[in-house]
């Protein structure tokens, strides 16, 4: 256990920051726990951090110890709404790296005006669990090298959250859908519902896109979502990605909220 002694906190006392395990910290005044620091290592490699505090000189301090212990970069996601969360942030050396739109979805076909959209001929919409999981793989690890040697954008998509082996970027091929020609797949959609569906990822191969596939898959996942008594999904959009804004809003989702990342 490593203990810091850091400036008064609001009681007039010094206020201790203590590393209680390897990647958790408790910030202490009066003996009391004040607040509290974590550090977690995503699947996708990224090393990101929150803190809970009762007030400034506690969050200030663990933000000031746990990089001083933490290899760089560090990341932490906040709702813009909550702007002193942000300021916290910004003021412990954090920066803007990319921000991200909520959207809901509607299901009905007669709201999205997705009831006709097919997919171009040769394709064919392989629905979620009947997918062949080495081609399903393979699609998904070409359009990921397509994406990183052209924007680069793959690192600042939404931090994956889900455990997975090493190198699967699949997590569950039961959530996938595909668009499949003959010989491969060219695109896939993946919905995941806990709580509530969520669209986790659609994409395209290069070579394939501007041809409705991308349509098509959310045409499918939609409907499928509505006949299973879902009136709603929700996705995130990068800001930057103007592509997949133009296509959500294209189909009457709704903003209802943005995150931003940051990064140290």
């Amino acid at each position: 256990m490593n203990t810091k002694p850091y400036r008064p906190g609001l009681s007039g006392n010094a206020v201790e920051i203590t590393r209680v395990a390897d990647r958790h910290w408790h910030a202490l005044e009066d003996d009391l726990v004040v607040g509290r620091g974590y550090a977690e290592h995503r699947p996708d490699g990224r090393l990101f951090v929150s803190i809970d505090a009762w007030h400034d000189a506690a969050f200030d301090r663990l933000a000031e110890a746990m990089p001083a212990e933490l290899p760089a970069p560090l990341y932490t996601v906040v709702d813009e709404a909550d702007a002193e969360l942000t300021a916290r942030w910004r003021r412990a050396g954090f920066r803007i790296r990319r921000r991200e739109w909520e959207y809901v979805v509607p299901t009905d076909p007669r709201t999205t005006g997705l009831g006709g959209a097919l997919p171009p001929p040769g394709v064919t919409i392989v629905p979620a669990g009947q997918v062949d999981e080495d081609l399903l793989r393979a699609v998904d690890r070409a359009i990921r090298d397509e994406v990183e040697a052209t924007v680069g954008w793959w690192q600042s998509m939404p931090a994956e959250v889900l455990p997975r082996p090493a190198d699967d970027t699949v997590v569950d091929p039961s959530k996938y859908a595909v668009a499949a020609a003959p010989d491969r797949y060219l695109g896939l959609i993946r919905v995941v519902t806990v709580r509530r569906p969520r669209i986790g990822l659609l994409a395209v191969r290069a070579g394939e896109q501007r041809r409705g596939i991308a349509r098509a898959l959310l045409a499918h996942a939609l409907g499928t979502l509505h006949q299973s008594g879902f009136d709603a999904a929700w996705a995130e959009v990068q800001e930057s990605n103007r592509a997949a804004s133009a296509l959500i809003e294209g189909i009457r989702a709704r903003s209802v909220s943005s995150n931003l990342e940051l990064v140290r």
